[in-house]
């Protein structure tokens, strides 16, 4: 059963804009946890990040906003990547990165949030 086209557009456009709403209501705790953090040391940060909510947020964030990145930026290789071949060599290469850092985002707040 083929998908299509019209229908993963669709998609794609839907998961930008709540990836998007939602980073929006995220970017409020962002700003608040960079400036509580602002000259921080290891130690209040570790205290800061062993907080459950904080941790859950930042992981809520940093998952959501490399949904979003990945989707945007797949909307862009679609856009102006016309070769097959280099279409799906970027499009590859886009969704390497973005797993390459969000698992490092993700042992980032989980190293901080278990105090390590």
């Amino acid at each position: 059963m083929q998908t299509n086209p019209k229908e993963k557009g669709t998609g794609a456009f839907i998961l930008q804009r709540v990836t998007g709403a939602i980073n929006i209501v995220l970017v409020g705790f962002l700003i608040w946890l960079v400036v509580s953090l602002s000259g921080a040391d290891r130690a209040q940060m570790t205290a800061t990040f062993a907080n459950p909510l904080v941790s859950i947020l930042a992981i809520v964030l940093f998952t959501i906003a490399f949904i979003h990145m990945r989707n945007g930026m797949n909307e862009v290789i679609e856009d102006y990547i016309h070769e097959p071949r280099n279409h799906s060599l970027a499009k590859a290469a886009n969704t390497i990165f973005t797993v390459i850092v969000g698992v490092i985002a993700l042992v980032s707040v989980l190293v901080l949030a278990f105090g390590g």
